[in-house]
């Protein structure tokens, strides 16, 4: 029971569906009830929402780890084997097929506040010309293209071309250094890489182009480099290796014949973070994939065709690829994405681009909902009108409770639901979370795993643990969306995820969990994440929810550091929601006491103006612990700001030497 973890906190706020939103929900009671209970079935069921070239022979396959390290023990799975499809087709042609080519596919917002609308007819001319662009660039079936690009229509279009063209993406963030680029383009072994001359970020035009170049240099693979002009002026230039795209994307043919491929064909990798060790590149493929992540979002964001739908993430995540690509336009559905960062020019820019566009959905992070805690404690300006919204989302990490209440009563009028999801990389689409037209919210819970999933809370030997104990995550069994290796290290990923448990058949998430008296899940972080003080494991979830919950935090982050007495200790980081009095570190010690109990008291507690937080939405809470004990950082590069852990810093020292 070594990796048990405290159940340190309760919450007993309830929010029933709505009675409106339940009766016009596209999952309801019946429905459930009408569902296969078997979960290879009720897979296949989803999978005939979309449109096969040609129907699968076999619903699931599966060749479990024995756990025994030989390479001959790497678990194999396919799904809806013998079946062929094109993703990109599904996601586009088939809408203009219906009849449905002038509805608006994406809103587009450039930072500096240009604007366009493009239309499931548009959009299908777009990837036509883009696919025919990469089969003239020499790219092909199985081919790797690496993406280098901010949120623009451009990501958009390549992504659903090489898809298209049955060749293999990996999008990068746009602000990850060079090393983190050329890795990326190294592991996949890419032909081509597609970026900009620059982007925008906070106002400015940053360059690109030139990182690019040091990125690709000396990389034999690389074949080409595709550049957008987005912010113009000069760049280097490489002839014979790189290409404008628009002279050789706009002014290709606007006609393309797809192919169909099999279901188990690649269709992208994405590495996890790389924070800490090499990243892992992991390969999810096209039917199960497209499945998982095509019924989620119909089911999870109750998908309406009249939805303006808005998934803030940016596109190189994996909350994008399948909840602003695959998901929302496998579905139809009218999307806004935006280029920028939501404080430039001012904090209110989602706000206003929400309005401005008649938002219904709004998916965000937990980061970014406590921001706006902090930035309008008081609420939404009566400036912006955000009655539009209907059905508000939560991804990323554990939402804080008091975060959640705030989020449904300031952003989404006190009446939207809240789907607070539960997924990874590794699992491709959403696993555990609400579906709001029949659940019972629960403030700060993902409550448990959706139809055709099962997911798990267990001790280190793989048992369950009673309900109002906190374990390991896993999921039990296999699911369509799931990860199916690690690119070019297939022992990496059998002893990632599934060595730990291979006895039981368990998917090892890394997350920490809980279940309530209910029986209903509660996140609790990463495990590395757990703070083991005086041999008690507590979460940093929870004691960062005890923070935020006094009137005076607006955020928190926690972290386990080093103390000679107690093994480890707890310091706390937290932005201050109003002017700080001087006795501020009592009275937050006093209350985390009286909420969770004397043992989570932080040792340390620093008042700082930021944490440091990547794009995904995360708290990057080993740069704090690093900062306190002395070691180096390593990479940044993932962070929204990379001044943030020098500050911090900065105030650690003068802490300790006031």
């Amino acid at each position: 029971m070594s990796d048990t973890i405290r159940n340190l906190l309760t919450e007993n706020r309830r929010y029933p569906a709505p009675a409106g939103f339940a009766a016009a929900a596209n999952v309801t009671e019946e429905w459930l009830e009408a569902s296969p209970v078997d979960p290879v079935e009720f897979w296949a069921e989803q999978a005939r929402r979309l449109d096969w070239a040609q129907p699968w022979h076999t619903d699931h396959s599966w060749a479990p780890t024995r756990g025994d390290g030989d390479e001959t023990s790497v678990p194999r799975a396919e799904w809806f084997a013998g079946g062929r499809l094109n993703v990109a087709v599904n996601c586009v042609d088939r809408h203009v097929a219906a009849g449905n080519g002038s509805k608006v596919a994406f809103h587009f917002e450039g930072e500096p506040g240009d604007r366009r609308s493009i239309d499931y007819a548009e959009l299908q001319l777009e990837v036509s010309r883009a696919a025919n662009a990469l089969t003239a660039l020499g790219i092909v079936e199985g081919d790797r293209v690496v993406v280098y690009l901010p949120v623009i229509p451009e990501t958009v279009i390549i992504t659903l071309a090489i898809a298209r063209i049955g060749a293999i993406h990996s999008l990068v963030f746009g602000g990850f250094s060079a090393e983190a680029l050329r890795f990326r383009v190294e592991d996949t072994g890419a032909k081509l890489v597609v970026t900009t001359d620059g982007q925008y970020r906070r106002g400015a035009a940053v360059p690109v182009k030139a990182a690019v170049d040091v990125a690709v240099d000396g990389v034999e693979s690389v074949e080409h480099v595709l550049v957008v002009r987005r912010t113009g002026g000069e760049v280097p230039w490489t002839p014979g290796r790189d290409v404008w795209w628009h002279e050789v994307v706009d002014t290709a043919s606007d006609t393309h014949e797809p192919e169909f491929f099999d279901a188990e064909t690649p269709l992208f990798i994405i590495y996890t973070s790389g924070t800490t060790g090499k990243p892992k590149g992991l390969v999810h493929t096209s039917g199960g994939y497209l499945t998982h992540a095509s019924w989620s979002h119909w089911a999870v964001f109750d998908a309406k065709d009249s939805d303006v739908y808005w998934c803030t993430a940016d596109l190189a995540w994996v909350t994008a690829h399948s909840y602003v690509l695959y998901g929302p336009l496998s579905n139809g559905i009218t999307s806004v994405i935006y280029e920028g960062t939501p404080n430039t020019p001012n904090r209110a820019r989602h706000f206003e681009i929400i309005e401005r566009y008649g938002v219904t959905t709004y998916y965000t992070a937990p980061t970014l909902i406590r921001t706006f805690m902090t930035w309008f404690p008081e609420g939404v300006p009566d400036a912006h009108d955000l009655s539009s919204i209907r059905l508000l989302g939560s991804v990323g990490e554990a939402i804080n409770p008091e975060a959640w209440v705030w989020f449904h009563e300031k952003i989404g009028g006190g009446r939207a639901p809240i789907v607070d999801t539960w997924w990874q990389s590794e699992t491709g689409a959403a696993v555990i979370a609400p579906l709001p037209g029949i659940s019972t919210l629960k403030p700060g819970s993902a409550l448990g795993a959706l139809p055709g999933l099962r997911a798990l809370v267990v001790d280190g030997d793989g048992d369950e643990v009673p309900h109002g104990s906190g374990g390991l995550l896993v999921i039990d069994g296999t699911w369509p969306g799931m990860a199916r290796t690690v690119w070019g290290n297939p022992g990496r990923y059998r002893d990632s995820y599934w060595t730990r448990f291979a006895a039981q058949g368990y998917f090892f998430s890394g997350d920490g969990a809980k279940y309530d008296d209910d029986g209903d899940i509660w996140l609790l972080g990463r495990v590395d994440d757990v703070i083991n003080v005086s041999g008690h494991r507590l979460s940093t979830i929870e004691i960062e929810s005890a923070l935020v919950s006094h009137p005076l935090v607006g955020e928190a982050g926690v972290v386990g550091v080093s103390d000679a007495t107690t093994g480890e200790a707890i310091a706390a980081f937290i932005i201050a929601s109003a002017d700080v009095p001087g006795d501020l570190v009592a009275r937050l010690r006093a209350h985390i006491t009286t909420e969770i109990g004397a043992i989570a008291r932080p040792r340390d507690v620093f008042v700082v103006p930021d944490l440091p937080k990547t794009r995904s939405g995360k708290i990057m809470r080993r740069l704090l612990a690093d900062i306190v004990d002395g070691r180096a950082l390593g990479d940044t590069t993932s962070l929204q700001d990379e001044s943030v852990p020098a500050q911090i810093a900065a105030i650690v020292a003068a802490t300790r030497n006031g």
